[in-house]
């Protein structure tokens, strides 16, 4: 697929590429077979080979005469599912995206679909591209934070008695979201230092908005790793307190059956010259008083608050 760059993206067959203006640039979308048959054609020069066999990072890289690079990009649907990974490789004439998939043809074709620009540019486009990446962030963060506030209202609730397993995956999630987000402030950051000279200087701002926005995703992330913490210590909390109070309620009941205990004892002995052995009214008697104990036990620790 390919594509020049006017008011919209056009498609092109790869001789009208050939023919564009050198103020015109192109768009290239293709897979790794196709980009080893056809980078000749495009005119991109490359110094250093780049990685167009599953790409492990996102980054760019900087050669004498072209800027090349890789996405490794989590599935918004499920961050732990395998990730959506191409390549590019750019001079001021256009671009080239490898991918063996389809996921930067949907991605080039929804700009095609939606995208008109009053000033075209290769980094108009880059820009947009950029964006339809982490379009869906912002709502996925969003999704994330109910899931993490329904979890705490569980906690407090008292439903939830051990560390959830859905904690693990959201703080796994995050734990990718962040990485990520780093990646793609390095990739902006790289693409505003434009360091070929490739870019318009009054286009730099673009770069520069995207990775504004990508700061702000990251503080959203980070934010929701500290609220996974304090979950964690939420939930040990709670624990706690139970288990404070099943303690408490064990010490007093050994409170309270400790001078029974003693009173059992005591006239268990049995010996000779007991005087309460041979009294008619010994057995209620230690009843009365194994009562009495038992309510003023219960009363001392009711006014305490203990139970």
């Amino acid at each position: 697929m390919f594509y020049s760059i006017h008011e919209s993206l056009t498609p092109c067959t790869l001789a009208e590429v050939k023919e564009l203006p050198r103020d015109v640039p192109f768009v290239a979308v293709l897979t790794g077979r196709e980009w080893k048959a056809l980078r000749g054609e495009l005119g991109i020069e490359l110094d250093i080979e780049m990685d167009v066999d599953a790409p492990r990072e996102t980054k760019a890289v900087v050669n004498m005469d072209s800027l090349t690079g890789t996405f490794s990009i989590p599935d918004r649907q499920k961050i732990s599912a395998p990730r959506h990974r191409f390549s590019f490789a750019m001079d001021e004439h256009g671009v080239a995206l490898v991918d063996d998939g389809d996921y930067i043809a949907r991605k080039v074709e929804t700009i095609s679909r939606t995208k008109k620009w009053r000033l075209p540019s290769l980094e108009r486009f880059l820009y947009d591209l950029l964006e339809t990446i982490i379009a869906q962030d912002l709502s996925l963060l969003e999704s994330v934070e109910k899931r993490l506030n329904a979890i705490e209202e569980a906690i407090l609730r008292g439903e939830v008695e051990t560390y959830p397993q859905e904690l693990n995956d959201i703080r796994g999630d995050l734990l990718d979201l962040r990485v990520h987000y780093e990646q793609l402030i390095d990739l902006g950051q790289e693409l505003e230092e434009n360091e070929n000279g490739f870019f318009r200087d009054e286009n730099l701002r673009y770069f520069r908005l995207f990775t504004e926005r990508v700061m702000r995703l990251q503080d959203m992330v980070t934010g929701q790793r500290e609220y996974v913490v304090q979950l964690r210590d939420l939930i040990q909390a709670q624990m706690d307190v139970k288990q404070n109070r099943i303690m408490t309620l064990l010490t007093v009941i050994t409170s309270i059956f400790l001078p029974l205990t003693l009173i059992a004892g005591w006239y268990g002995m049995n010996f000779r010259y007991m005087p309460e052995l041979n009294w008619k009214w010994g057995y209620p008697a230690v009843i009365l008083v194994s009562v009495a104990i038992v309510i003023g036990c219960i009363r001392y620790f009711r006014k305490k608050k203990w139970m």
